[in-house]
């Protein structure tokens, strides 16, 4: 039975649904159900501070802070991590509501997807994710989807081969994932560097360079030494953090000619075989060691053929991120033609997800989310195909 024939006789987005969580079964994908109430702190520890204004919280009588889930990937991660297969290849499909404040929109909407764990052949799963992704929005009958791609895990290997200090690559990271103009902030923290001295000279002066361990000793002693253990409401970890951010900037630890990979290498975006041509030519010339990251997207790109998905119509982007900080590699998009605001569908690589939840060595994972909502008020229920 088709996607296409699944879909033909349902009516409404719940029908239609169900119908596509029945097309994820029929791919392997077992149903997950995770609990509505979950945890806060894996929300507020894996996306930062900022999505406590859009979760629904509540305390349970321990005192533990919990949420109505705001989407569904971290509940079926923990859900399989608390399973006995956690580390075997598992996937997994879901259907079901989630809240999040998003102002004059519903606060309750329906999301469905499927989340892949344990896969070691990275470029292939990240082709079938594709593919189902692609699969979806055709049953809703959009077939004119505009495919954003990116891979995270090239600006990763591309700051490690140019050996930053790293406050540096923390920093550029965390603008990459947080959709920072990115060319506009190395621009301005290039700047930051010119001569200037401030009263915090001498202890900057010590800093520059070090790791994040020598400089949390330092200042830990200093504030043993002045006899305190926060500043301003500041704790010791955080001046510590922002001492070394400020004396590597003093420093001038981004030079020029890194400035100048970085803006290049961000550049690079059309045709995922051009810009391989132009990622292996920047690597070349800059004589970077990023071939193996290089390599994996040209086998995913392969993958992606393979499966009948026109790459020559895929549009990749080294600058394109999803703003969150567990991504690790390859990274999409699939936007309606022309009405290309809120993705259709979204998803991608997050290897580092699992030991962030508490998994002992680290897991492979890769998965997407539908947006129900959007694709049953752009699309039509297809017609025809075969059971």
């Amino acid at each position: 039975m088709t996607v296409t024939a699944a879909i033909s006789g349902a009516a409404g987005s719940a029908a239609w649904a169900d119908a596509l969580l029945l097309s994820f079964a029929q791919a392997g994908y077992t149903r997950a159900e995770p609990a509505i109430l979950q945890p806060a702190e894996p929300f507020l520890d894996l996306s930062g501070e900022d999505i406590r204004k859009s979760l629904y919280l509540t305390t349970d009588p321990s005192g533990e802070e919990l949420c109505l889930r705001p989407d569904l990937t971290i509940p079926v991660a923990r859900d399989y991590l608390a399973s006995g297969q956690a580390g075997q290849p598992q996937g997994f499909s879901y259907l079901g509501p989630v809240f999040r404040y998003r102002g004059g929109q519903p606060s309750e909407f329906l999301q469905a997807g499927i989340e892949s764990f344990g896969r070691q052949d990275r470029a292939a799963a990240d082709a079938e994710m594709l593919a189902l992704a692609l699969e979806a929005t055709t049953a809703f009958g959009l077939k004119d989807v505009e495919i954003r791609t990116g891979d995270v895990a090239l600006f990763n290997a591309l700051i490690d081969a140019l050996g930053l200090y790293p406050v540096w690559r923390r920093r550029l990271i965390k603008d990459f994932n947080r959709k920072v103009s990115l060319a506009e902030d190395i621009e301005r923290l290039t700047l930051a560097t010119a001569p200037g001295r401030n009263e915090y000279e001498g202890v900057l002066a010590a800093l520059a360079g070090s790791d994040r361990k020598a400089a949390l000793a330092l200042v830990t002693d200093l504030m043993s030494i002045a006899g305190t253990t926060n500043v301003g409401g500041r704790t010791v970890a955080e001046i510590a953090d922002r001492f070394l951010e400020q004396s590597t900037l003093k420093g001038g630890a981004l030079p020029r000619d890194a400035l100048g990979i970085i803006k290049r290498f961000l550049a690079i975006a059309g045709d995922p075989d051009d810009s391989i041509a132009q990622l292996r030519a920047l690597a070349e010339d800059a004589r970077l060691d990023i071939t193996a990251a290089i390599d994996q997207f040209e086998s995913r790109v392969g993958f992606m053929a393979a499966r009948g998905i026109d790459t020559g119509l895929t549009r990749f982007s080294t600058a394109f991120g999803r703003g969150l900080d567990y991504y690790t590699g390859f990274e999409f998009e699939l936007h309606a033609r022309g009405n290309g605001l809120e993705p259709l569908v979204a998803g991608g690589r997050y290897d580092g997800l699992m030991t962030q939840l508490g998994a002992a060595s680290p897991i492979p994972a890769v998965g997407f989310s539908v947006w129900i909502e959007t694709l049953t008020q752009l699309g039509e229920p297809a017609r025809g195909g075969q059971s």
